[in-house]
């Protein structure tokens, strides 16, 4: 006697990263609890089965959303999905506006953009992949199971980073598209955010290295004390500004990190994938900077005595000049921290440079998905 689950309508839904990174992460994260928001939200009467896996969609530079499809749209056909959804970090765009989702019911197939979807990328997927499924299978021309009472809620009421939908809704080839103006800030943002700046903070740990190292030398110097108590605060904030200035450009010169137009990439997206390597480097390179500060003025409060501050200055010292101290040294030993990041492992840095992934010879799944 067959039991209720093999009574039950069957639908597998397929969900692929490209390229297999950040979206895998997010992927991994999904499919573990995709069936049970399909059953809540679609249809509690059909057994949902959700595959993972990346396969032959490579991501396309190109711009071409449609290239993208037709590539997600083979892999479906091959591995026998009924639909399939693909998670992507590139920044799409169409009618020059950021492109946060595009859906094919002729090929039964939708991709979402992550970093379109801003700072909270999961929480936006996890509202907009059971919404695109059932559009998909409501749309279809040859949908296996009919859901009944079902319709699609519109994205825009779902997500936020959704502020209209272009395309033929009759033939079910639908954009979902931000705003120019809020849409590009979050577009940024979220490409910030899908490149991990955590990863570069740890990968520059023989910046840190260096200098600390500086910072230890020039806490030893009178010289740097007097200096730090000659020059204003806004002095102080310029050479900060400009030694972290050199640090990211130095970091993007030899590691060769800025991306050029060419054939597969076009300029709006080399614009993009240098703006996203730029602000990663710079959250990280400030982050580290406040680590270096901090460490400097616990070193100075336990290696320099007040009396001896006092003596070199020739006036009375408070907590303040402590601090003054420090900032000047962190700002310097930045510099020696640059010569440090030389020596950074080449594929660590590199992993900072938006759009960078490793050679697409080994992304076919190496599991049956």
């Amino acid at each position: 006697m067959a039991t209720s689950d093999q009574r039950r309508p069957e639908i597998v839904v397929g969900l692929v990263a490209t390229p297999p990174d950040y979206p895998a992460l997010v992927v991994a994260r999904l499919t573990a609890e995709l069936a049970d928001r399909l059953a809540e939200q679609v249809d509690a009467d059909v057994r949902w089965i959700v595959r993972e896996g990346w396969g032959e969609v490579a991501p396309r530079r190109d711009g071409g959303v449609e290239g993208l499809l037709d590539d997600l749209a083979r892999r479906r056909a091959e591995a026998r999905w009924d639909v399939a959804i693909c998670l992507t970090d590139l920044p799409l765009h169409t009618e020059r506006v950021p492109l946060v989702a595009q859906t094919s019911a002729r090929r039964r197939v939708a991709m979402v953009s992550l970093p379109a979807l801003g700072l909270r990328q999961l929480r936006a997927v996890r509202a907009a992949v059971p919404n695109l499924v059932g559009r998909l299978l409501t749309d279809a021309t040859e949908e296996r199971v009919l859901l009944a009472g079902w319709t699609p809620a519109e994205l825009t009421s779902q997500v936020t980073a959704v502020h209209r939908v272009v395309g033929e809704v009759d033939a079910g080839e639908l954009g979902y598209v931000a705003s120019r103006l809020i849409g590009r800030l979050r577009l940024v943002i979220g490409m910030v955010r899908a490149n991990r700046p955590g990863r570069a903070l740890l990968g520059l740990s023989k910046l840190l290295v260096g200098a600390f190292g500086t910072a230890a030398f020039a806490l030893t110097t009178d010289t740097i004390w007097q200096m730090g108590d000659a020059l204003g605060g806004l002095r102080l904030a310029v050479i900060m500004i400009l030694g972290l200035t050199a640090l990211v450009a130095w970091l993007i010169v030899a590691h060769d990190l800025w991306k050029k137009p060419d054939r597969e990439t076009p300029a709006e997206l080399a614009r993009l994938f240098n703006l996203g390597t730029i602000l990663t480097l710079t959250l990280a390179t400030a982050v580290s900077y406040l680590v270096l500060f901090a460490g400097t003025i616990l070193a100075a409060a336990l290696l320099i005595d007040t009396s001896l501050l006092e003596r070199v200055l020739e006036r009375s010292v408070d907590f303040t000049d402590y601090l003054i101290l420090a900032w000047i040294i962190s700002s310097l030993a930045t510099v020696g921290g640059t010569i440090g990041s030389g020596l950074e492992d080449e594929e660590t840095v590199r992993a900072a440079a938006y759009g960078y992934h490793p050679e697409p010879g080994g992304w076919r799944d190496e599991k049956d998905a």
